[in-house]
């Protein structure tokens, strides 16, 4: 890590201690109720887990001696119940009993005479989860609600957008190595990079959404730009649809949604956790767990995670290697929270499966271990510090503030190298290209929060103003062509290393304002926003380093969200009117060969629609999501003969669609996770016309998601998965000439969680793609173009804590 990027750690870490040394060191926390019921299912296990599901549910930190557990058994237990009383039933007959305190239980062996069913214990904590995370919903695989923005943590009965948050363990129980395997389980979500690329897009509700768009604790340019490592994620948060007002504007529009991660932040118990790995051809890896709580109240806590890992990949001649570390600091004080995060990212592979476009009509995929590119390889760092913090300034009023920096170095044939125009017979000529390049950016947040009343109208107003500053420069050199075929391809020429001149800079600034207004016992909420974003760009020459372009443009958009409980607390219908925006394109100086009248004319802002109604249906252990959307984005276009082309923001890419998600537990001993997404596009006002009426490409009819999770009877702590994913077929162009056949994968998965030793341990074993099918897998970024499906890949890890 270079000289800037420690001074800004070394300083950010700074302010937080003496932020921490001035405030009072009281953990504040809303208690639960000590006689609170609540729907548990716990399946018959090794007293441990069973405790730990417990712990789970209830929102509890356990502190107990692995060895008072070892060898010991859990009965089954399933019903309505008060954290008392289920814990008393789970240490029937053990010989053990429990004490609550606060947040915090702890399990001790009981003494001679003492009587099996305790006294209550008035419980005065809350969840341990850091930063006071939504607890996880039943099943344990989603969260109760996530971050809305500048908003905050929200409900998700009390969220006016589709979204769903990915906890931490759903991650651990899927070997989920990268985001792009968490989003998986989403039924609006495509991954549409090859699984041996060194960059991850999507698309989600039929719309690009790149690696640059991917925010790190709500903040943009933070979080690692390629592959983001799963091992310090605690939240994989999505939310559907543009949102310019909650998060700013994202760096490259983001209008089908944006992704979120949380990282993680130390429990109130001792955390020692080590892994091992192996995945498919000879991947090996470890990792390493470390968290700690400090102080009186334990309000200083610290997290250490890390991950090595070696090998070969299921693809031919292909290797990886990947190292991480990451370090988060956080405060939990009575008026103050602090976080502090810093990261080192670095990965090199070998050879790529990138992205291929057809000459005449799509063609039949070869296997999917196939290495198209064999002998190029990728390199990608990156290096990220963050320090976010709030104050309490009174119990109505709370200010907030955060700044980040990220450095981000790739070298190699990361994308400018194709398979293009690969004819009938799978032939095509390669030209790599060596790339170099590099992007710096440097992130500001500020606002304030208020709660008050005015009459029987309950007010949450927001008031931020945040900023992102980018630096980017990249070199790219093209060897000589060489024949080859995407069923048998050659080795390529390879070219030197160019330079990285900086060739743009780019600065986003915003000021947002927004209240949620609660009415009627607070089963109405209404939220009300407008953002002003002020777009700034400057382009330069690679060679002289002279200006050669500008952008600066400001445009205000509003955001409508209605949330309304007419029924019941767990029935919610809710709509919203909410805007996206992007950066205006810029007249072509030549299009076709053909001069463009307005050459180089800059244009607003894209400014993206949203319209949403939906319904939310909370039934206790499985909830429901049902939404209809539609979505308009402008289409920079030309109309008029060829001879004079004029460019316009005229067109128009509309996409309606329905989604249905569905999460939690249908039984005890069953879990599922899934939904399906039907959608319809249409172009409109197309260059001439030519295109009016027909589909936008990459987008399925139809596409869905069904994911379970089995506790088996016969064997305590043994548990079986399957997942199927389909997307149906899908055009790769405009024209809609090119269209890809529908697929279906299956995926399996096993975990066996015991205690040995005194040492709760867990095995885990994960198989995507299970009947090794060949298939495209969607759109990559850009018409035309398409990538292959991963084949059929074993992970195996197991995890011991200490």
């Amino acid at each position: 890590m270079n000289r800037r990027t420690f001074q800004l750690a070394r300083g950010a870490l700074a302010v937080g201690l003496a932020l921490g040394a001035v405030a009072a060191p009281a953990y504040a926390a809303d208690p639960d109720a000590p006689d609170q019921v609540r729907s548990v299912s716990i399946a018959s296990q090794p007293l441990a887990q069973a405790l730990n599901d417990w712990a789970r549910q209830f929102g509890m930190q356990l502190v107990v001696p692995q060895s008072l557990l070892a060898g010991k058994q859990a009965p089954a237990l399933s019903g309505n119940l008060t954290p008392r009383q289920a814990l008393d039933r789970l240490l029937a007959g053990s010989g053990l009993s429990g004490s609550i305190d606060g947040a915090t239980v702890v399990i001790r062996a009981r003494s001679a005479g003492e009587e099996a069913t305790l006294g209550t214990v008035t419980v005065t904590g809350a969840a341990d989860l850091p930063g006071n995370l939504p607890k996880p919903y039943a099943g344990g695989q989603t969260a109760r609600g996530s971050k809305l923005g500048i908003l905050g943590n929200k409900d998700i009965l009390d969220t006016p957008f589709a979204t769903t948050s990915y906890t931490s363990e759903l991650i651990e129980n899927q070997n989920a190595r990268t985001v792009a395997e968490v989003l998986s389980n989403d039924p609006s979500v495509r991954f549409t990079t090859p699984a041996g690329h060194q960059v991850e897009n999507y698309y989600i509700r039929g719309f690009l959404v790149t690696a640059d768009n991917m925010a790190m604790n709500g903040m943009y340019g933070v979080a690692p730009y390629g592959h983001i490592p799963t091992e310090f994620i605690e939240r994989v948060e999505i939310l559907k649809g543009p949102s310019a007002l909650l998060n700013g504007m994202a760096p490259k529009g983001a209008v089908g949604g944006t992704v979120n991660i949380v990282t993680k932040k130390a429990g109130d118990a001792p955390l020692t956790r080590v892994g091992v790995d192996f995945i498919s051809a000879g991947q090996v890896g470890t990792t390493l767990d470390l968290g700690r709580r400090f102080g009186e109240r334990k309000e200083w806590g610290v997290r250490f995670n890390g991950a090595y890992r070696d090998g070969d990949t299921e693809l031919d001649d292909q290797t990886k290697n990947r190292r991480f570390g990451s370090l988060g600091v956080d405060y939990r004080g009575e008026r103050l929270r602090a976080d502090f995060d810093i990261y080192d990212s670095r990965e090199r592979s070998t050879g790529s499966p990138l992205m291929i476009s057809f000459a005449t009509a799509v063609i039949a995929p070869p296997d999917a271990r196939t290495n198209i590119f064999k002998g190029v390889y990728g390199e990608m760092e990156n290096r990220g510090v963050a320090l976010k913090g709030e104050f309490d300034l009174n119990e109505h009023l709370t200010a907030f503030a955060g700044v980040a920096h990220r450095e981000n170095r790739q070298r190699g044939y990361i994308n400018g190298t194709r398979a293009d125009n690969v004819s009938q017979s799978g032939a095509f000529t390669v030209r790599p290209t060596h790339q170099n390049g590099y992007v710096d950016s440097d992130a500001y947040e500020a606002g304030m929060r208020a709660k008050f009343a005015t009459g029987p109208v309950r007010h949450e107003v927001v008031l931020a103003a945040s900023s992102l500053e980018m630096e980017s420069g990249r070199g790219d050199l093209a060897a000589a062509g060489v024949a080859s075929n995407i069923y048998n391809p050659a080795t390529p020429a390879l070219s030197a290393l160019p330079g990285s001149p900086k060739l743009q800079e780019t600065k986003l600034d915003g000021v947002a304002l927004a209240d949620t207004l609660s009415f009627w016992g607070d089963r109405l909420a209404l939220t009300l926003g407008l953002r002003q974003q002020t777009i700034k760009d400057k382009g330069f020459n690679a060679t002289s380093g002279a200006l050669t372009s500008q952008y600066d443009k400001t445009v205000t958009t509003p955001a409508v969200g209605i949330v309304i409980k007419p029924w019941s607390p767990n029935l919610a219908f809710y709509a919203n009117y909410v805007e996206g925006l992007a950066q205006g394109g810029v007249a072509p100086a030549s299009s076709g060969g053909v001069t463009v009248v307005n050459a180089n004319a800059v244009f607003a802002p894209y400014v993206t629609k949203q319209r949403e109604v939906g319904a939310k249906w909370d039934a206790g252990q499985y909830a429901h999501t049902l939404a209809l959307y539609e979505i308009a984005e402008p289409m920079l276009v030309y109309n008029g003969p060829d001879s004079a082309r004029v460019y316009s923001v005229d067109g128009e890419k509309q996409v309606r669609g329905l989604e249905w998600s569905v999460m939690g537990q249908l039984t005890r001993n069953v879990r599922l996770l899934g939904g399906v997404t039907l959608a319809r596009s249409e172009q409109k006002k197309t260059t001439n016309g030519v295109n009016d009426g027909k589909d936008a490409y990459g987008i399925p009819d139809w596409q869905g998601n069904l994911g379970l999770e089995w506790d088996t009877p016969w064997l305590p702590g043994l548990t079986l998965s399957g997942r199927a994913i389909h997307t149906d077929s899908q055009y790769l162009n405009y024209a809609n000439t090119r269209e890809i056949p529908s697929w279906t994968r299956y995926d399996v998965g096993a975990r066996f969680k015991t205690v040995i030793a005194g040492r709760a341990t867990v095995f885990n074993a994960n198989i995507s793609n299970l009947f090794d099918r060949n298939y495209w897998a969607g759109p990559y970024h850009g018409e035309g173009y398409t990538t292959i499906g991963a084949p059929r890949t074993l992970s195996l890890s197991a995890t011991v804590d200490f």
